[in-house]
C-alpha cells in the first residue's frame, strides 16, 4: 500500500519539475526573440567600428531573419525526429557559438555569416522550445499560467532586446550585444539537461521529407528577400516583385506536394484546423504590426527626443510591465471564459487604437505623450499574443508539437519581415514626398532642417496609420475565423489526455 507521504511527493515533484521546464524554455525564447532586435541599437557603433556601408548594414538584421524565418519549419520537423530535448540542447550550444563568433567578428562578412548561423540555429531553437511547452503542459489550469509566461516573454522580448542592447552598447561594447547570449544558452543548457524530458516515441521513425524542406526553406527564404529588398530597391524593382513571384510559386508547390508526400514536413491536418488556422494569422498580423512600430518609435524616441539608446530602452519598459500583467490576466482569467474569439479581436482593437494615438506625436511632444499609446500597446501584446499562441497549439497531435509550434515561431517572424519592410517603404516614400510638397521658392539652411523634421514625423505618422489598418484587418480575420466553442472542446480533451500524462509521468529526472 502506497504511503501518504510517497503519493504527495509522486504528485508534487512532476509539477515542480514542470515549472521548472518553463523556466527553461523561457531563457531560451528570450534569447531567441531579443536577438532579434538587441543588435539594432548596436548598429551606428559596429558600422563605426568594421567600416561597413549604410547600404550593407541592413544585411546585419537581414541575414537573421532570413535563416531565421526560412528554417523555421525545418527546424520543427527536425525536433520531431530526433526528439525535443537533443535538438534543444543542439539548438543552444549552436546559437551560443554563433553569437561568440559575432562578438569577435573583425569584418562584416563574418558578422553577417555569424547571424545567419544565429538564425539557423534559432530555427531549430525556436520551435523546439514550444514544443516542449506545448507537450509538458497539458492540464488546462497549469497550461493557461505557462502559455501566459511563453506569450508575454514572445511579446515583450522584441522591447527587452532595445533594453538590454541599449545598456550594453552605452555601458560595455557592441559586440556585447552578441556575446551576452551565452550567459542565457549556459543556464538553459543546463537546466534543459536536468529538467527537459525524452520525449517518448510511439512507432518507427519518420523520414524526413527532403522535397518539402527544399521547396519551403526556399519559399520563405524568396518571401523575406523579397520584402526585405523592397525597403532598399524599391517596390517595382526585379529583384524585388521577382523574389516574391518566386515565393508564391514555390509555395504553392510546396503545398500541393504536402498532399501526396508519404512522410510530409508539414502535415496538412496541423493546417486545416479553423481555429489554428486563425491563430497562424492572427500571430501573422501581428507581428507585421509589432515589429515595424517597435523600429519607428524607437527612431522617434533617438532622433525625435533625443533620447541616448538606454534611455530608448528604458522608455519600453512601461509597455513590458503592462504586457506582463495582462498576458497573466488573460490566459488565467479571460481565455477559459471568452476563448480566442472574443479576445483576440479585443487585443487587435486595442492594438490599433494604441497606433492611432502614436499618430499624435510631433516634435514638441514629450515621453508623457507617448506613454498611453505604450501602455496600450502593452495591453493589446499581452491580451492576444498568449491567446493566439495557446490556440495554435491546443489539441495538436503530439507527433506534430515541434511543426505545429514552428508554424507560430514562422508566422510571427513573416510578419515581422512583411511589416517592417512594408512600413519602411511607406515612410520612406511619405517623406520624399512631404518635402516634394513642401520645400520652399527660396529655401534656406534652417528651413530645410525644420522641413527634414518634419518629413520624418510624417514619415512616423504614416507607418502608424498603416500599422492599426494592420490590427483592424486582424481584428476582422480572427472575429470571422475563430469558432466560439472550438476552445473549450479542445481544452476538455487536452484536460483527460493531460491526467492520463501526470498519473503515468515518472518521478525521477528524464
Amino acid at each position: 500500500m502506497t504511503s501518504p507521504q510517497t503519493a504527495t511527493h509522486h504528485e508534487v515533484r512532476p509539477t515542480t519539475r514542470r515549472w521548472w521546464t518553463l523556466g527553461t524554455v523561457g531563457i531560451a525564447q528570450l534569447m531567441v526573440v531579443l536577438d532579434a532586435t538587441i543588435v539594432n541599437i548596436a548598429l551606428p557603433a559596429a558600422q563605426t567600428d568594421l567600416g561597413f556601408s549604410d547600404g550593407d548594414r541592413q544585411w546585419i538584421i537581414t541575414a537573421y531573419s532570413l535563416a531565421f524565418g526560412s528554417l523555421l519549419l525545418f527546424g520543427g520537423r527536425i525536433s520531431d525526429l530526433i526528439g525535443r530535448k537533443i535538438a534543444f540542447l543542439v539548438g543552444l550550444v549552436g546559437f551560443a557559438a554563433a553569437s561568440v563568433m559575432g562578438g569577435l567578428a573583425g569584418t562584416f562578412e563574418i558578422l553577417v555569416a555569424a547571424r545567419a548561423l544565429q538564425g539557423a540555429f534559432g530555427a531549430l531553437l525556436a520551435p523546439t522550445a514550444l514544443a516542449v511547452l506545448t507537450t509538458t503542459f497539458t492540464i488546462p489550469k497549469e497550461r493557461s499560467r505557462a502559455f501566459g509566461v511563453f506569450g508575454a516573454i514572445a511579446g515583450a522580448g522584441g522591447a527587452v532586446g532595445l533594453l538590454l542592447g541599449g545598456y550594453l552598447t552605452e555601458q560595455f561594447d557592441w559586440r556585447w550585444n552578441l556575446t551576452v547570449n551565452v550567459f542565457f544558452a549556459a543556464i538553459a543548457f543546463v537546466l534543459a539537461v536536468v529538467f527537459v524530458p525524452h520525449a517518448s516515441r510511439e512507432g518507427a521513425r519518420p523520414k524526413l521529407d527532403v522535397p518539402g524542406t527544399l521547396l519551403v526553406s526556399a519559399g520563405l527564404f524568396a518571401l523575406v528577400f523579397g520584402f526585405s529588398r523592397a525597403e532598399s530597391d524599391g517596390w517595382d524593382a526585379p529583384i524585388t516583385w521577382g523574389s516574391l513571384v518566386a515565393s508564391g510559386v514555390l509555395l504553392i508547390a510546396f503545398v500541393l506536394w504536402q498532399r501526396v508526400a508519404s512522410h510530409p514536413l508539414l502535415p496538412l491536418p496541423v493546417l486545416v484546423d479553423r481555429n489554428r488556422a486563425a491563430a497562424f494569422l492572427s500571430v501573422l498580423v501581428t507581428g507585421a504590426g509589432m515589429f515595424g512600430v517597435f523600429l519607428f518609435v524607437t527612431y522617434y524616441f533617438q532622433k525625435t527626443l533625443g533620447y541616448s539608446p538606454e534611455q530608448t530602452g528604458v522608455g519600453f519598459l512601461p509597455m513590458i510591465v503592462m504586457l506582463v500583467i495582462a498576458a497573466q490576466l488573460s490566459t488565467n482569467v479571460l481565455l477559459p471564459r471568452l476563448g480566442p474569439k472574443v479576445l483576440v479581436p479585443i487585443g487587435m482593437l486595442l492594438g490599433a487604437t494604441a497606433m492611432l494615438l502614436f499618430v499624435r506625436l510631433d516634435a514638441q511632444s514629450i515621453y508623457l505623450d507617448a506613454l498611453p499609446a505604450l501602455l496600450l500597446l502593452g495591453l493589446a501584446m499581452g491580451t492576444m499574443m498568449p491567446a493566439a499562441i495557446q490556440t495554435a497549439t491546443l489539441g495538436v497531435d503530439r507527433r506534430y508539437a515541434g511543426v505545429s509550434s514552428a508554424m507560430v515561431n514562422t508566422s510571427q517572424q513573416v510578419g515581422g519581415s512583411i511589416g517592417t519592410a512594408l512600413l519602411n517603404t511607406l515612410a520612406a516614400t511619405a517623406a520624399t514626398d512631404y518635402i516634394a510638397a513642401n520645400t520652399p521658392a527660396t529655401p534656406t539652411a534652417d528651413a530645410m532642417t525644420a522641413l527634414a523634421s518634419d518629413a520624418l514625423i510624417h514619415s512616423y505618422q504614416t507607418a502608424y496609420v498603416w500599422s492599426a489598418g494592420f490590427f483592424l484587418a486582424g481584428a476582422v480575420i480572427s472575429a470571422v475565423l475563430f469558432r466560439r466553442k472550438h476552445y473549450a472542446v479542445a481544452a476538455l480533451i487536452a484536460a483527460r489526455e493531460g491526467a492520463a500524462s501526470a498519473d503515468s509521468e515518472p518521478v525521477v529526472a528524464h
